[in-house]
């Protein structure tokens, strides 16, 4: 019984959405295709600004690619579970929904920035839960330095790597939206500051 409710169901779920929807959008056309992407609720900040707030929600569950959706998969379905046998399920999946939203509103604060102060314009499209699982790994390292360096089998230093190492990557590809993943563990880290509590002994 005490296993069952440890089990990382929400963690699993959200994994599916993500797989369901990115083989939706290759049946249907396919997810490397910006336009059909455009199409289907990817991030685009002039249409967000001209109503189409949900952007900011479907863009968490779609990715550029079976590669793009594989390795934020395998880091959300490692790093999640951890986090929400910590916050519990109903917590866990605000948290997560708040740190992708949240590092997308950031992306668009900044285009905005952008275009009004250097005159560049608003013409990326982007979309991933790498926002969100950047947000998990700032709240992971909350949690860890709140119980003394380590949460289950973590401890602050593997997270940190996690962290160092998962930024260091995206900044090697020009495609990446490093501002969404900085975000979203600031966000994490913040948000777990309020949703989080340690454990009684």
């Amino acid at each position: 019984m005490e296993s069952r409710k440890k089990e990382a169901y929400v963690t699993w779920g959200i994994v599916a959405v993500n797989i369901i929807y990115f083989l939706f959008l290759d049946l249907t056309g396919s997810s490397e295709n910006v336009e059909h992407m455009l199409r289907h609720g990817a991030m685009y900040v002039p249409y967000v600004l001209d109503g189409e707030y949900y952007r900011l929600f479907t863009a968490v569950f779609m990715h550029f690619g079976i590669s793009h959706l594989v390795n934020n998969m395998l880091v959300l379905f490692i790093l999640g579970s951890h986090l929400e046998r910590a916050l519990g399920k109903v917590k866990y999946l605000l948290f997560y929904l708040g740190c992708g939203i949240g590092a997308n509103l950031v992306s668009v604060g900044y285009d905005i920035f952008m275009e009004i102060n250097l005159g560049i314009p608003m013409n990326t499209v982007s979309a991933g839960a790498s926002g969100a699982i950047f947000g998990i790994s700032g709240g992971l390292l909350y949690a860890v330095l709140v119980n003394r360096g380590k949460l289950e089998d973590l401890n602050t230093r593997q997270v940190l790597v996690t962290i160092v190492l998962s930024l260091y990557l995206g900044f090697q590809s020009v495609e990446t939206d490093n501002l969404a993943h900085i975000a979203g563990a600031i966000i994490g880290f913040i948000l777990a500051v309020f949703f989080y509590r340690k454990p009684e002994r």
